[in-house]
């Protein structure tokens, strides 16, 4: 089995663990408040935990690891891989709470097939007949559950700090974290002052904004910080940091890019997502802006018009599609992918990392920006 494969397998395993060491708490306050540790581990399961794996072969690219292990060998196991597996499980709590925040704002009724949290909520109380609205209930509850999620995401970090042997890794692996919780919070406050504001900016902004938007909410905490964190974790020096973020910051927008073409495009039963949706959330996306660029007058307003639009229908939603097909924006978006794929690739042949983690990174690369998922 792939080294990648077997990490996933024991972040899953750390995370379920770590919400059955919770569930006893939830139950003795009250046993409606199991709900939400159930909710937890529904949101939790599977994946394609990228950040997990960034982690991993960030700590492994400065040499911290032996390149490979076996996880049911414990004389094969480097004394360290327990720290990295709960940091990068952290890490994956702390992805799970975003995207109950995320869907929150977004009003997106699925995630990964399923219904969002907030709906659930809204499930649970119509469901029950309770009194009130079951919008308010299902937002409200959601946002606890978030909030909830991130406070362990923190409980997990500290735990997986306290087994790390050096002292001085932990601190600069919290310092790392702790960055990338404020960057991505300011970034996601970006996303939704766009959707809003992009009317009051100048045209000549609005691409340089949105691509602002990608670098702080998604680039930097889906790639570069993982890696970092990983990096920290294993002791790396300033110039090994140094090379693993000029790697994962452009590996982090293509990232995005591609994540950006698929809330479009992408195959609702491959997604788990609505076709569209990102049409009917009024994202202000870097292909918009380029669409917006390359559209006759006329289409552009009425993009303007629909676009954040919820009641996108599906003939609306397909007009939409063909226009910024046919205005050349998702060739635009690919190129600036591949740009962006490049100098990723360019950033790791010199850098000074051990050979084994470049090469998995290299396959990284292609795994994240050729996804149809």
């Amino acid at each position: 089995m792939p080294v990648s494969t077997r990490l996933v397998d024991l972040v899953q395993a750390r995370v379920d663990a770590f919400l059955v060491e919770r569930s006893p708490l939830a139950a003795s306050i009250a046993p409606e408040l199991e709900t939400l540790v159930d909710y937890s581990a529904d949101l939790l399961q599977g994946g394609k935990r990228f950040r997990a794996l960034f982690c991993y072969w960030g700590w492994q690219a400065v040499g911290a690891g032996r390149g490979d292990f076996d996880p049911m060998a414990e004389t094969d196991t480097p004394a360290d891989l327990n720290a990295v597996v709960t940091v990068a499980s952290a890490l994956e709590v702390f992805h799970a709470a975003a995207l109950v925040h995320d869907d929150i704002m977004d009003n997106s009724d699925t995630r990964r097939g399923k219904p969002a949290a907030h709906r659930r909520f809204e499930s649970l109380h119509r469901e029950n007949a309770w009194a009130g609205s079951p919008l308010g209930f299902g937002q409200s509850a959601a946002l606890l559950l978030g909030d909830l999620l991130l406070g362990w995401s923190d409980e997990l970090l500290d735990e997986g700090l306290r087994e790390l042997g050096d002292r001085a890794s932990a601190i600069a692996a919290r310092a790392e974290f702790m960055r990338m919780r404020t960057e991505v919070t300011l970034g996601q406050y970006l996303d939704i002052l766009e959707e809003k504001s992009w009317i009051s900016h100048p045209e000549t902004e609005l691409l340089s904004r949105a691509h602002r938007v990608i670098v702080f909410k998604s680039a930097k905490y889906s790639v570069e910080a993982p890696l970092a964190i990983g990096a920290s974790l294993g002791g790396a020096t300033p110039e090994q940091v140094t090379a693993l973020r000029e790697f994962g910051l452009p590996l982090g927008i293509a990232y995005q890019l591609r994540d950006d073409l698929l809330g479009v495009f992408g195959d609702p039963e491959i997604t788990g997502k609505p076709a569209g949706d990102d049409l009917r959330e009024g994202k202000r996306t870097v292909l918009i802006a380029l669409a917006r660029t390359k559209l006759p007058g006329n289409v552009r307003r009425l993009l303007d018009e629909l676009l954040g639009d919820d009641e996108l229908d599906g003939q609306q939603i397909r007009m939409l599609q063909d226009a910024i097909r046919d205005s050349g924006a998702i060739d635009h978006v690919e190129r600036i992918i591949d740009h962006n794929v490049a100098q990723a690739r360019a950033a790791l042949e010199d850098a000074p990392l051990t050979s084994a983690a470049r090469d998995q990174l290299l396959q990284l690369t292609d795994t994240v920006t050729r996804r149809i998922a």
